[in-house]
């Protein structure tokens, strides 16, 4: 069976830091780009980090840049998005999931991620 399955997330004051993990299962990690989306509340999913099988390559949504690193472990099966600087506008549902050549594209069950003082 196909899984992501998260941890890590909670609450922090702004400019504080947390890590998200991802823990896959069920197919060939390191053959998959893999990414991280957001969904804050009333708005809908924005994507915030890719990062390549391949090569490794990271991307990241302009208001991220700088402040969040998306890394993974393929010996662990293991994705991981470091957040640091946080700020208000960071609160989401942060979701896990793969490039859309895993079909039926795999999604992790969400973490909440809250921003506040």
């Amino acid at each position: 069976e196909v899984q992501l399955v998260q941890s890590g997330g909670g609450l922090v004051q702004p400019g504080g830091s947390l890590r998200l993990s991802c823990v896959a299962s069920g197919f060939t990690f390191g053959s998959y780009d893999m990414s991280w989306v957001r969904q804050a509340p009333s708005k809908g999913r924005e994507w915030v980090s890719t990062i390549e099988s391949s090569t490794g390559a990271t991307y990241y949504t302009d208001s991220v840049k700088g402040r969040f690193t998306i890394s993974r472990d393929n010996a662990k099966n293991t994705l991981y998005l470091q957040m640091n600087s946080l700020k208000p506008e960071d609160t989401a549902v942060y979701y896990c999931t793969t490039d859309a050549t895993l079909q039926p594209q795999p999604w992790g069950q969400g973490t909440q991620v809250t921003v506040s003082s």
